[in-house]
């Protein structure tokens, strides 16, 4: 799950999978109390997991066309009877209309699966509610972050983990033997107090997303305020010309590549930060500033925008060409060079420049095509440590090095052209250089030998100003009162 404070991290709680204690009984008859969308996808899956499947409904006649045929569809107090787990698939507020069969109830594990609609919206979860409603029944929270559409296209199409709570242990084990039987990785979550997080999770939008989203869009505006500045602001003032039609493709695809090389370095940037901390401090033990470890947890979700960017800048220059305006400048360059009876227009230079600038454009795409497709969990899970380290952090690396020199050729030496500099305002690209050439730098400095090892051996475990003393045995195998120091 991510980061931040939609979830404690998972890796943090055990994992029920593989639990010789956990082996699914074949056979068990699971009972489920509703007849929504949810219900009719549980039922689905644990009929094709094995189990056999009891539906309580209050019009079990017009509900039954709806489960499949192996499933027995019949009164909520008759499905009741025939099992000791069941599923409530019904929504809070109808928790009450389940108060009737209390009696049959005792002793039964029920299995809540709600969710609300806001976050926080009662002061209880809903797994506390139904437990305080039935306190003689074991109440479990689970599979509520798992979707209907999950449920029956099986776990390979959806999340596989499933988020177990409850203050009974027996319980959640029961439970566990019967979502890993559904194929999926049930995930002990503690006891009832985490309900209510576990119930906020499939509210929550996105919640590692929305710093690297908020980046990506204050980046955006600023580069295109600028570049709005300079591509049609400048003209209309100065020289009375009309360029607004340049904001919806030219303004855009001036602002992207920006927005893409800049993220890219926001990439590494932390990178360097927490290096330059550990020389600093000369321990890796001293904990990171909050805002500097926040970065370091979202680096790949401000990589996948960064390719995002990219993306986008691409299909943005080929449309290029197909704009009426650039037709017409065409035409009128034609006109213009017939009139001053120009036969060859050729320039080597800029030949050369905008060959150079495509192909390193293509390659710095590649590469962080390659960056993006290696993030997907999918992909990550199939590499090891080393070769996922080598393609996001030196091909990374190298990708950020293409992109400078993509940006550079572009620019080429028009830098130092004065006629580049809009109210007395740079061109924009040499703004995009500052960050990413700074961590170039950076990655230079630290991979000299005298700074690369003393990082390495920082990483290692040493620590600066720290002393362990070893004391040498005589060779009659008695200590000696010599002492030998040494630096860890």
């Amino acid at each position: 799950m991510p980061g931040g404070d939609m979830a404690k991290p998972l890796l943090g709680h055990r994992s029920m999978e593989g639990d010789p204690s956990t082996t699914p009984v074949a056979g068990r008859t699971i009972g489920v109390l509703g007849s929504g969308d949810f219900a009719r996808s549980l039922a689905i899956r644990l009929v094709c997991s094995g189990f056999k499947v009891v539906v309580g409904s209050r019009n079990p006649k017009r509900k039954a066309g709806l489960f499949p045929s192996a499933a027995e569809v019949t009164f909520q107090a008759d499905a009741v009877k025939k099992t000791d787990v069941i599923f409530v698939a019904v929504f809070r507020e109808h928790y009450s209309t389940l108060c009737d069969l209390a009696d049959v109830l005792v002793g039964k594990i029920l299995v809540d699966v709600s969710n609300n609609t806001e976050i926080n919206h009662h002061k209880e979860s809903n797994a506390e509610y139904l437990a305080s409603l039935f306190p003689a029944c074991t109440v479990v929270k689970g599979f509520n972050v798992v979707s209907a559409w999950t449920l029956q296209s099986g776990a390979r199409d959806g999340n596989k983990q499933v988020l177990i709570c409850s203050n009974n242990q027996e319980a959640k084990h029961t439970v566990a033997e019967i979502a890993q039987a559904m194929g999926f990785t049930p995930v002990d979550m503690g006891c009832m107090s985490s309900a209510c997080e576990i119930e906020n999770i499939p509210l929550r939008l996105l919640p590692a997303w929305k710093i690297p989203i908020f980046l990506a869009l204050g980046l955006f505006l600023c580069f295109f305020t600028y570049n709005l500045i300079r591509q049609v602001i400048h003209p209309y003032i100065r020289e009375q010309k009309n360029k607004l039609y340049k904001i919806p493709i030219e303004v855009v695809n001036t602002t992207l590549p920006c927005v893409a090389y800049v993220m890219l370095s926001l990439v590494y940037l932390p990178g360097v930060l927490a290096a330059c901390s550990q020389l600093y401090y000369g321990t890796k033990y001293r904990r990171f500033p909050d805002w500097l470890d926040q970065w370091l947890q979202h680096r790949k979700q401000i990589g996948l925008l960064s390719f995002f960017c990219a993306a986008l800048h691409t299909m943005y220059s080929l449309c290029l060409p197909m704009r009426r305006s650039h037709r017409y400048q065409l035409i009128e360059t034609a006109v213009k060079q017939a009139v001053e009876k120009k036969m060859n227009i050729w320039v080597e230079e800029e030949v050369w420049r905008m060959e150079i600038y495509i192909s390193v454009g293509i390659i710095a795409l590649g590469l962080l095509s390659l960056l993006a497709i290696t993030s997907l969990p999918s992909i990550a899970n199939s590499l090891n440590w080393r070769e996922f380290s080598f393609i996001q952090s030196t091909l990374g690396f190298i990708a950020l090095v293409v992109s400078t020199l993509h940006t550079l050729t572009y620019g080429w030496s028009r830098a130092f052209d004065e006629n580049q500099y809009k109210f007395y305002l740079p061109p924009t690209y040499t703004l995009t250089l500052l960050v990413p050439c700074t961590v170039i730098l950076a990655k230079v400095i630290f991979s000299l030998p005298c700074i690369q090892q003393r990082l390495l051996r920082i990483r290692r475990g040493w620590e600066k100003g720290r002393y362990v003393k070893f004391v040498l045995p005589s060779a009659t195998g008695e200590y000696s009162s010599g002492e030998t120091s040494s630096n860890v």
